[in-house]
């Protein structure tokens, strides 16, 4: 028997704490969103925690640069250009053998089904853009969870949670700020290359302290029961704030909750597909939708990931089929030799599906390969209204 199975996580220690609770702490799921240097600091944190089950979402590798402010990679894992995710889920098991860490290599706006949003108990970005900040925001509070988030540059570090109710990150945006954003986030397709740019310098020990912060008020989240009085109090609309040039740290208010913002849209009511999965085509689960609905006509809205059927350039004028989700454009081009060569000096215009119904021309293609990932959820709308299904028979790859 490995010596991993001889103990119990914590017992004797984390039990020590009058506020622990060792069956929550190994039941919690949490969705961490990156694995750069403040992931690997919340990640090993969680997993010396004991937390019961850990997804981290990264589509990058590891560069040589990452070796001075992640704890987790290793000099061999740049020359490999591992990714990520994956190293980090290993790093966080060989810690703590007792947890399951389910690494995913991937977008995470476009790539991540959506009923995993729903699933865990809390979402902790590790970010550093503010396109990726909108687009986490928008999926946490659709998905009615808290969400976590840390930045950190130079010596600086601020913590901020966003608790739908409470405050939304899209909400406490300038005008400015949110046209910048709206403008960058027009095509899908640059979104995996914008999100990945503007790094500024930072160290360490900057990572640590937000890192540890982040995984403080997770937490917190966990142990805290709807209507129970809690022992601790959160960062719940408020910003946390260290900078380490003075050591002066500070908290401050940030309640920002506008009763007009999009970002607040709730899918709630959600219905279970227990038989359906985006491994399906799509005549299989328009066909199961309306038996499972009780409807003649429905349509399914691809508003995350439009489908693009086909591009064309404007010099020379050309033509390419291409069906493929919009999300996976810029590295279709990118490997295409004749489209990389024509994007320096062309513009490309695509045609693209948002919808799909008993009209849909490729009826033989599954969900997966139009864009929608496993275990999303489907927007439907019918006769009868609007519903929420969620293709449950893919629970099992989220090991749900």
């Amino acid at each position: 028997m490995p010596e991993s199975n001889k103990y119990e996580w914590g017992e004797g220690v984390f039990t020590l704490l009058s506020w622990f609770k060792k069956d929550k702490v190994k039941n919690a799921r949490v969705l961490v969103a990156g694995a750069g240097a403040l992931g690997n600091e919340v990640v090993k944190n969680l997993a010396l925690f004991g937390i019961g089950h850990i997804y981290v979402c990264d589509f990058d590798q590891i560069e040589i640069s990452n070796l001075t402010r992640s704890v987790l990679f290793r000099e061999e894992d740049a020359y490999n250009h591992a990714y990520k995710a994956e190293i980090v889920a290993k790093r966080a098991k060989e810690i703590n053998p007792q947890i399951e860490v389910t690494p995913i290599v991937g977008n995470l706006f476009s790539e991540v089904g959506f009923g995993l949003y729903k699933a865990v108990d809390v979402i902790i970005g590790c970010l550093d853009s503010r396109i990726a900040r909108y687009q986490l925001n928008r999926l946490s509070l659709r998905a009615g969870k808290t969400w976590i988030d840390g930045s950190i540059e130079n010596l600086t570090g601020v913590v901020k949670v966003y608790t739908p109710g409470v405050s939304c990150y899209e909400c406490g945006l300038s005008r400015e700020e949110f046209n910048n954003i709206m403008l960058r986030t027009g095509c899908a397709d640059v979104v995996r290359t914008q999100t990945s740019a503007g790094r500024v310098a930072t160290t360490p020990i900057s990572a640590s302290i937000i890192g540890a912060m982040q995984v403080q008020e997770a937490m917190k989240i966990i142990h805290t029961e709807e209507g129970q009085p809690v022992p601790f109090k959160t960062l719940s609309g408020k910003m946390w704030r260290f900078e380490g040039m003075t050591n002066a740290v500070n908290v401050y208010k940030y309640s920002s909750w506008k009763n007009n913002c999009p970002a607040h849209e709730r899918w709630d009511n959600v219905v279970r597909g227990e038989n359906l999965s985006a491994n399906m085509t799509i005549a299989q689960i328009l066909g199961e939708l309306k038996k499972l609905l009780d409807v003649d006509a429905l349509e399914i809205n691809m508003r995350n990931n439009k489908f693009v059927e086909k591009i064309i350039s404007d010099k020379p004028e050309k033509e390419f089929d291409i069906r493929i989700p919009e999300s996976q454009l810029d590295n279709y081009i990118s490997s295409n030799e004749e489209l990389r060569k024509l994007s320096y000096r062309t513009l490309f215009h695509k045609c693209f599906i948002e919808n799909i119904d008993e009209y849909f021309p490729y009826m033989e293609m599954s969900l997966k390969e139009i864009g929608i990932p496993l275990f999303d959820i489907l927007q439907v709308s019918t006769n009868k209204g609007q519903f929420f299904v969620e293709l449950s028979a893919d629970a099992n790859y989220y090991k749900l």
